[in-house]
């Protein structure tokens, strides 16, 4: 399993965990995909399939393999879900509580951890000019 499968899983169900999908977020996320390297192809298709499938399943298999991850991508995909969640200048509840689920009680990683890697994160998707594409 790798980072971008985990990723794009959790993006998912990021945007999808307050019922209302943002511009802000969407561009964020397309800069999250140009930063990992995925393909704006391979993205919408992973998108478009993981429509059809319940969330409870997503959410097994992006912990799953999630886990499989090395500690540094682990920090790095919480790190991604953070920046997402703030493009709009605001984390909603339900944003934050499915964060914290899979931060802290399903992966066990350090908050301080996720906030440094997320500041470098910040650093890096706002130094590239931002784009909306019509990915949701």
């Amino acid at each position: 399993m790798n980072l971008k499968s985990a990723l794009i899983k959790l993006y998912y169900l990021l945007v999808h965990a307050d019922s209302e999908l943002n511009e802000r977020e969407i561009a964020v996320g397309n800069q999250m995909i140009k930063a990992e390297g995925i393909s704006e192809s391979d993205f919408q298709t992973t998108f478009d399939q993981l429509k059809k499938r319940s969330e409870a399943n997503i959410y097994s298999e992006a912990i799953e393999e999630i886990k499989k991850l090395d500690h540094k991508s682990r920090v790095r995909c919480i790190a991604w879900l953070c920046v997402v969640a703030n493009a709009d200048g605001f984390m909603d509840k339900k944003e934050w509580q499915f964060i914290y689920k899979v931060y802290h009680k399903e992966l066990n990683l350090s908050l301080d951890e996720v906030m440094k890697v997320q500041k470098e994160l910040v650093s890096l998707t706002f130094k590239r000019p931002q784009s909306l594409l019509s990915i949701l």
